[in-house]
């Protein structure tokens, strides 16, 4: 997949990794310093065709397909007269589990899983940029950007195709630690509550509870609880029992439970409070993940501790509880 081009046409052939995969995914994925904004510009236009024929970013790509690409604008050309281009930093990132098929990542708080709006490299452009002999890397799932814990890349086509097969049929068991404001009195409290997506009039994404939404589910399960504390608290595990955006977040405020620093759905004076006390982002995590391998077929348990920012304020939280 050779021959790119700013200044003139190019021509690419689709190889055997791309199969299947969404048109504005690959080109997004190939088009390392062109601004996803450009890429769909070019798509809706009518700029890039496929096999001579208009491609919309929905279509899905076959080995042999042949795509012209007009002359691309690259971030680096755009950002040249204000300086705004700025070289990859060195990136590294804790892998808890790697082979031929997988890559399995500890994601740090703060990091973005990909580019968007505002943000230049997400943590899968840095992971493309430090490996620049891998033929293929692409998300299996995500995690918000403030969550923290374990990210799954999958490193071939079929192995990405059998994950998302796996997620939407409920073959993954994935599991977060919470930290929620309440009195949380059951070992287990499992929440059913349709979810609807929108988006408020500045264009943010939403979730609400809603009766025309999807069907979704979450089991939450009692870790600790600090009941004397002010306001009391308890860690939650919390089991996605089917995968909507902001699903844990919707359904915890949906029971009266606030997410700690939850800045979209949880109490905003009581995440200023947490600031204060060293909190300084949404305590969610993902600490485990369950899944037949999707090439080996073993089962792979891949775990993360709870990080040291959280284990830090729960230690605050101990002392508190517990100062005369």
């Amino acid at each position: 997949m050779n021959g790119l081009s700013k200044d003139a046409v190019s021509w690419i052939t689709v190889d055997e990794t791309a199969e299947g995969q969404r048109i504005d995914n690959f080109l997004c994925r190939i088009l390392k310093g062109v601004p996803k904004s450009h890429v769909y510009r070019i798509l809706r236009s009518g700029e890039v065709r496929v096999n001579k024929g208009r491609a919309g970013p929905e279509r899905r790509l076959a080995a042999g397909d042949v795509l012209r690409l007009p002359p691309l604008r690259t971030a680096d050309r755009a950002g040249a007269a204000t300086g705004a281009a700025r070289p990859v930093r060195p990136f590294r990132i804790a892998i808890l589990h790697e082979d031929d098929a997988l890559l399995v990542v500890d994601k740090p708080p703060g990091v973005a899983v990909h580019g968007g709006s505002g943000i230049a490299l997400g943590l899968i452009e840095q992971l493309r940029a430090a490996r620049p002999q891998a033929r293929f890397l692409e998300l299996a799932h995500r995690l918000d950007r403030d969550t923290s814990g374990v990210l799954v890349i999958a490193k071939t086509r079929a192995a990405l195709l059998a994950l998302h097969a796996a997620l939407r049929d409920g073959e993954v068991d994935k599991r977060y630690q919470v930290l929620v404001r309440g009195r949380w009195r059951d070992a287990l409290r499992v929440v059913r509550a349709p979810l609807h997506k929108y988006s408020t009039v500045a264009g943010e994404r939403r979730v609400r509870v809603d009766e025309t939404g999807r069907a979704s589910e979450t089991a939450f399960r009692r870790l600790r609880t600090w009941p004397t504390h002010d306001p009391p608290l308890a860690l939650l595990e919390a089991e996605l029992m089917t995968g909507r955006t902001h699903q844990i977040r919707v359904h915890l405020a949906h029971i009266g439970f606030a997410l700690a620093g939850d800045d979209k759905y949880g109490d905003f004076a009581w995440n200023k409070a947490l600031h204060a006390e060293g909190l300084r982002r949404m305590f969610l995590h993902a600490h485990r993940l369950v899944f037949r391998h999707p090439t080996g077929g073993d089962e792979l348990v891949l775990e993360s501790p709870l990080p040291a920012d959280l284990t830090g304020f729960l230690a605050r939280i101990d002392a508190a509880s517990t100062a005369p």
